[in-house]
């Protein structure tokens, strides 16, 4: 029998059916009382009340906690190719009202539940496509859903890119790296942003070869950097580094990150653009910063932007600790009046803790810290009201007094 249609019906326990009702697209073991039927990984499901009243169509997955993957939410609606395809174009279309079709830049085109495909990421870098399967529903269809990308985006090439380890073993996924369609580029891809040139390294790159959130957070915080000495603690290609040197006009800028192929990235875009204030280094960031603190060094600004420190809940209190000592470092490097940016994109930890946290390292330090902005990703990054869990990025602006 076709995936596409449903073979079985997932029966929710009594008075946990609220949020599906209001379109949360997540259904997890816990909230389910029985399935009837038996069906396989990536088979279409109808989710139901206790008392047999439809709520949502979705696709199953027994290896996840999340079991159910909602994406229809009347029993009229199939989920099939004209589905998908009318969902992906209404992302594309989207992404063409904010004005970021320009093949000479890049993008996010598809925002998992941002745009009602949960499980399902695509970046467009110039002529290519990156895509990232987060869910098996999505990988099950991973065929089709690039047959319909090809002929709505029309690449030159779509790459696949792996999961997160801990997602990808949660999901029970098993997708490599790999050449999907077209052909692949012969080096880096070149795009513009907001009038800078980045090399992308779409087969070896984080994510999916850039942090394309941070776009709009990288010019805001470009405009308190004038003048400025700053550190860019985990600087990856350079982002922050780039926007602060060329269109913020800082005095210089010392950008450190632990990998040395992000350095040699960071270090190649700094030429690209002729930013020869930038200075790039290769070092663990907790230790540099107590170096800078025991040399003595002070900064106009701080950028910090780490890799996910909280994974889980499980996790979280540990990752809080982790924030509150890079902040502390940060804060203690600053000249007074300096301006921390600093950023988490643990989905984990939430917005208000991440605030409180950095209250906490106002105390500890004895500095005054005024919220000058209180960010998020860009907007082709869309967050469902629906699932809110989706808004991860946190990105503050901050005086320090």
């Amino acid at each position: 029998m076709s995936l596409e249609h449903a073979c079985a019906r997932v029966v929710l326990k009594p008075k946990r059916a609220r949020p599906f009702f209001g379109r949360h697209p997540w259904v997890l073991d816990s909230a389910i009382l029985r399935v009837d039927g038996e069906p396989a990984d990536g088979a279409v499901v109808d989710l139901t009340t206790h008392d047999g009243l439809f709520v949502a169509r979705g696709l199953w997955n027994a290896a996840s906690k999340i079991r159910v993957r909602l994406y229809a939410f009347d029993a009229a609606t199939r989920l099939d190719a004209s589905l998908w395809r009318s969902r992906l174009e209404a992302a594309v279309a989207l992404r063409r009202l904010l004005g970021l079709d320009d093949r000479g830049g890049a993008c996010r085109l598809v925002n998992s539940e941002g745009d009602d495909l949960s499980g399902l990421i695509v970046d467009r870098y110039g002529d290519w496509l990156a895509v990232q399967v987060t869910a098996l529903a999505m990988a099950s269809r991973l065929e089709e859903l690039c047959d319909l990308l090809d002929s709505i985006v029309a690449p030159r090439g779509i790459l696949l890119r792996g999961a997160e380890r801990g997602l990808s073993k949660l999901e029970g996924l098993h997708l490599p790296d790999r050449l999907v369609r077209g052909s692949a580029p012969d080096g880096p891809v070149f795009v513009t942003e907001h009038g800078l040139r980045f090399g992308i390294d779409l087969t070896e790159g984080q994510k999916t070869g850039f942090y394309l959130d941070q776009r709009d957070n990288r010019q805001a915080a470009a405009r308190h950097a004038r003048g400025r000495r700053v550190l860019d603690m985990f600087c990856y290609s350079g982002g922050f580094s780039l926007a602060c040197a060329v269109q913020g006009q800082a005095a210089s800028v010392l950008a450190v990150d632990s990998s040395s192929k992000a350095t040699a990235l960071a270090k190649a875009n700094a030429e690209l653009n002729g930013a020869a204030t930038i200075t790039v280094e290769t070092a663990d960031a907790f230790k540099k910063l107590d170096a800078l603190k025991v040399a003595g060094e002070r900064f106009g600004m701080v950028v910090l932007d780490p890799p996910k420190f909280a994974r889980s809940r499980a996790s979280l209190e540990e990752a809080m600790r982790a924030y509150h000592r890079i902040n502390r470092l940060a804060v203690d490097l600053l000249d007074p009046n300096g301006i921390l940016v600093t950023n988490s994109c643990s989905g984990a930890v939430a917005r208000d803790d991440f605030l409180m946290m950095l209250s906490g390292v106002a105390q500890r330090s004895g500095r005054s810290l005024q919220l000058l902005e209180v960010r998020g990703a860009a907007a082709d990054h869309p967050v469902s009201v629906s699932c809110l869990d989706g808004e991860y990025l946190k990105c503050i602006i901050a005086r320090v007094a």
